[in-house]
């Protein structure tokens, strides 16, 4: 096998425990297709049925997938979403998991990001990951400091957070492949500060200039940057007043990821933390808006009530 196709074997095998007995569903969109495909190829070798269904790009993170598409989630015991944009955090998925699917997440993977980061010990990263979970889930306020120039607050008392661990291997589990993260979504209406977002943004890519964000009572309240932050400031727009709420405070754990500018990778570097704005409602949240989109913050310092998690980048756990 080449070492696209060992990785997809250990995307399919290892992270979504695929058997023999079980149908899976590959998802993909045209500028994923070859990649897509491979996934299937692989996935014949491994499950009894792999269907795979194609569908056009989204406009943005956060849409729903035609119909068909979410009926079928529904009806296969695993969901691999091979696409450039997400559907994480959408309601086709929230009901595919309800129902028992186990849905793995992959918007815009790339062939040297399979091969990178299917080599990581997930084992390791699953505990890594589930150790900042519980520091988050116990905590009431957090607070980000970096040197760009972020210091917001994001009270986050008894909300629970979720290890996306990159083990998927029970029934309605999901998350993101390759993963590494832990987040939570913080208090609707009391993020308070200033985030500038320094590494990337979800559909934008790599950051040129900081992007700054001024948050008042969880929402973005105004956006200050060169084109890349005069491009967000559009996106928010179109989408409408709820993609500015402040819908996610998460913490990289994977050490085999890096910055690249595409979003499902930048979100799990180690010594990372990511702001994200819109959907909140896959955390347990009310804002349900078709928009979600993740800020990748570098050299953080993360203090969760008086203990330091993160300090410029360098983790404490």
């Amino acid at each position: 096998m080449s070492e696209l196709e060992d990785a997809a074997e250990v995307a399919l095998r290892v992270c979504l425990g695929l058997r023999r007995h079980e149908t899976l569903l590959v998802l993909a969109d045209p500028p994923l297709h070859q990649l897509a495909r491979t996934l299937a190829q692989v996935g014949r070798t491994l499950a009894k049925e792999v269907l795979f269904v194609e569908y056009g790009q989204r406009s943005r993170n956060g849409e729903e997938p035609p119909q068909p598409v979410p009926q079928l989630m529904q009806l296969v015991e695993a969901v691999i979403a091979v696409t450039s944009r997400s559907i994480t955090h959408t309601k086709a998925r929230r009901e595919a998991t309800a129902a028992g699917a186990r849905v793995a997440t992959m918007p815009g993977i790339t062939e040297d990001m399979l091969v990178r980061t299917m080599s990581a010990d997930y084992e390791e990263i699953a505990e890594r990951t589930r150790q900042v979970a519980d520091k988050l889930s116990r905590a009431h306020l957090a607070r980000v400091l970096t040197p760009a120039g972020t210091d917001v607050t994001l009270p986050i008392s008894g909300i629970r957070a979720i290890a996306s661990t990159g083990l998927i291997r029970e029934p309605g589990q999901w998350g993101n492949l390759p993963s590494g993260e832990a987040y939570l979504m913080p208090e609707e209406g009391k993020t308070q500060g200033v985030v500038v977002v320094d590494g990337a943004l979800a559909g934008i890519g790599r950051l040129q200039e900081p992007v700054r964000l001024t948050i008042v009572d969880g929402a973005v309240a105004a956006v200050e940057g060169g084109a890349q932050a005069q491009e967000f400031a559009r996106q928010i727009e179109a989408a409408g007043p709820q993609a500015r709420n402040v819908a996610e405070l998460g913490v990289g754990t994977n050490p085999k990821a890096k910055v690249t500018g595409v979003i499902l990778e930048d979100e799990k570097v180690l010594g990372t933390v990511h702001i994200a704005f819109g959907n909140n409602v896959s955390m347990g949240g009310t804002v349900d808006v078709p928009f979600h989109v993740d800020g990748i913050l570098l050299n953080p310092t993360l203090i969760l009530d008086e203990e330091v998690l993160l300090e410029n980048g360098q983790p404490n756990f």
